[in-house]
């Protein structure tokens, strides 16, 4: 659905689950926007949106992200994480550097950091860096482990009552995709937000055997959480289609969990958008059909 006034915000990554809860609660504010996808066919409930206008582009193609640039002044920027996605963000900032942009949003990490042993930490590092080098206005969003990644495990929840990970009893202050977008809005929309970093976690640090328990509570029925080695989870992963350098940066992120480094609590959800952040409670109550 085309809006009549011309979108100023340019969303990237928008069918992720960010970036599709990003547009979703654009739409609901009448504020249009324009997203770039790479496969219309692909972009599902976006077509529909209220002030939805979609555009063809790739990372890849500097030109693509040019075209889609043009009148935009406040970008989004979320990709797929894989092997590329450092070199691929960086060539999408280098085409913003040549445009009109004036705020860029990125979804970082939480602890992103250029010397940490976590791949994906390093490579969020070294994209905000990026950013920082252009001159540009940025808003760094850093949010700890999504919520709505359980929802890879809602098949061996529903058959099986049980789930894996490598998270031992270290407790992680997780964090609902839908308030990682209300962050992105606001930063979006308002320059308060402007030359900012926000660590974006729920309420609550829990441990996977705390889900477990919580899970069994709302489900009504019991639900067991096993601790597997290393090897056990990269096979797993791999089983289920997880390209070799994605599954280990995996292993990399749990052993930074582990370590008990996720379970810091902040509040800048609260500060920023005026409303309490989800408890883990409140996103199986709403997501509990796919678990039962």
């Amino acid at each position: 659905m085309t809006h009549s006034i011309q979108p100023i915000i340019l969303i990237t990554g928008a069918t992720g689950s960010v970036g599709s809860a990003l547009a979703e609660q654009l739409a609901q504010k009448n504020i249009p926007f324009r997203a770039l996808v790479r496969n219309l066919d692909k972009a599902g409930n976006l077509k529909h949106l209220n002030g939805a206008e979609l555009v063809i582009g790739d990372f890849n193609d500097q030109q693509s992200i040019v075209n889609a640039l043009k009148g935009i002044e406040k970008v989004f920027l979320l990709s797929n994480s894989s092997e590329d996605a450092e070199r691929l963000q960086c060539n999408f900032v280098d085409a913003i550097a040549k445009g009109e942009v004036k705020h860029i949003v990125k979804l970082s990490q939480f602890a992103a950091n250029i010397n940490s042993p976590v791949r994906f930490l390093r490579y969020h590092a070294a994209v905000e860096q990026k950013i920082k080098d252009t001159g540009l206005q940025y808003t760094f969003l850093r949010p700890n482990l999504f919520m709505q990644g359980l929802l890879g495990f809602a098949g061996l929840i529903k058959y099986q009552q049980k789930f894996f990970a490598i998270a031992g009893d270290a407790k992680i202050s997780l964090v609902d995709t839908r308030d990682i977008a209300a962050v992105a809005l606001n930063a979006l929309l308002s320059r308060d937000n402007e030359s900012k970093i926000y660590n974006i976690t729920g309420p609550e640090a829990i441990s996977h055997k705390e889900i477990a328990e919580i899970l069994s509570t709302v489900l009504g029925k019991k639900i067991e959480y096993i601790n597997v080695s290393d090897a056990e989870l990269l096979t797993a992963l791999s089983q289920v289609g997880f390209p070799a350098w994605q599954a280990a940066g995996l292993i990399e992120d749990y052993a930074h969990y582990a370590l008990g480094e996720a379970a810091v609590l902040s509040n800048d959800v609260m500060e920023v958008t005026g409303t309490v952040p989800r408890t883990f409670a409140d996103f199986v109550k709403e997501y509990r059909a796919a678990f039962e």
